[in-house]
């Protein structure tokens, strides 16, 4: 059900290298990246570990810039999960709906405690 972690990062070039380096000791490399994020996994379609630049421009913290995300299998399983989470009081974080060029679709929201969560499928 974990399809990746993201850990915020204050220092984004720092931080790539970093775990350009540490990840690549488990064969893990770079497979999807932007100018505030960059995922790296063994595979494509195996969990991944990322670092981001906060949404919403603020600092990174322990937890800010954290998020869990959960894969789904199609694009109308994560409309109804984002729709749900917002329907039941969450809090919208990016609407439900493709991000680059990638095949990647996704929709971001807070539960009520706060906590960053994200659904998406690819392709």
């Amino acid at each position: 059900m974990i399809g990746y972690v993201t850990l915020g990062t204050n220092n984004y070039d720092a931080a790539a290298q970093f775990y350009d380096e540490l990840l690549a000791l488990i064969g893990a490399s770079r497979f999807m990246e932007s100018d505030r994020f960059i995922a790296w996994a063994v595979s494509p379609t195996q969990p991944s570990l990322g670092i981001i630049k906060p949404f919403d421009g603020q600092a990174a913290t322990v937890g800010n810039g954290t998020m869990v995300s959960l894969v789904m299998d199609s694009r109308d399983k994560v409309d109804a999960l984002h729709a749900k989470a917002l329907a039941l009081g969450g809090k919208d974080e990016g609407p439900a709906g493709p991000r680059g060029d990638s095949g990647f679709y996704a929709g971001y929201f807070r539960d009520l405690d706060g906590n960053k969560l994200n659904v998406f499928c690819m392709g």
